[in-house]
């Protein structure tokens, strides 16, 4: 029985998995732990799937990860210490489900899409040492994460799935295009893949994603 310090669901790995790996998703605003959960079935079973429920709730059903505003000229203004404590409290809760199923950060992942990729995309850059790779769908980078981002050599060999709808109109797709400038400057090996679509991930970004996940385990860096 896991024990972490967020709401969960999860699907544990095949029994027959001899090196199991741990994917941990992460929803976006206004939805909750039961979002992502509904991709486990199409997750490759040689991984535990734990999704979690954002700490921050808005409504019934309905969770964030920190709460933010619209500025008229566009530009958003987050909660820094919700985002702050939700950040701590993810990093928590993937390395405690990392050491109670003994998965080694090596074959630990992390994903979100909006919101959630935000989260994701902060742990990798912050706490690279907690997992080997993470999935970002459909989000963009905080300013606020950037100076507090891990030393390259923390990031050597990480791995980053990221993918956006060509058309989305909640996040444009030129966030995607920034995260994937700013990360060419750190040793961080990034697949970009661009998807006709809105805020929404569609069968061929799910089967693409899939098949990357599924390679991950015969790539040389997923093995340092």
């Amino acid at each position: 029985m896991l024990d972490l310090p967020l709401t969960f669901l999860q699907r544990p790995a095949a029994a027959s998995a001899p090196h199991p790996w741990l994917l941990v998703l992460m929803h976006g605003v206004g939805s909750n732990e039961q979002d992502l959960f509904g991709l486990a079935a199409h997750i490759p079973d040689h991984f535990h799937v734990v999704s979690l429920r954002a700490p921050f709730r808005m409504g019934p059903g309905s969770f964030a990860w920190f709460d933010f505003s619209i500025e008229p000229n566009g530009e958003r203004t987050i909660n820094e210490a919700q985002e702050a404590q939700s950040r701590a409290l993810v990093a928590q809760a993937v390395a405690a489900a990392s050491a109670q199923l003994h998965i080694a950060p090596e074959r630990v992942v992390v994903g979100g899409f909006s919101q959630g990729g935000i989260m994701a995309l902060s742990l990798l850059l912050t706490q690279p040492g907690l997992l080997q790779a993470a999935m970002v769908w459909h989000s963009r980078l905080l300013a606020q994460v950037v100076p507090l981002t891990a030393p390259a050599d923390a990031l050597h060999g990480r791995q980053l799935w990221l993918s956006h709808g060509t058309h989305d109109n909640v996040i444009p797709i030129a966030h995607a295009h920034a995260i994937a400038q700013h990360m060419a400057q750190l040793p961080v090996s990034v697949t970009f893949k661009e998807f006709p679509g809105a805020h929404e991930i569609r069968p061929a970004e799910l089967a693409a994603t899939v098949a990357w996940l599924q390679g991950l385990g015969s790539t040389p860096s997923a093995v340092l």
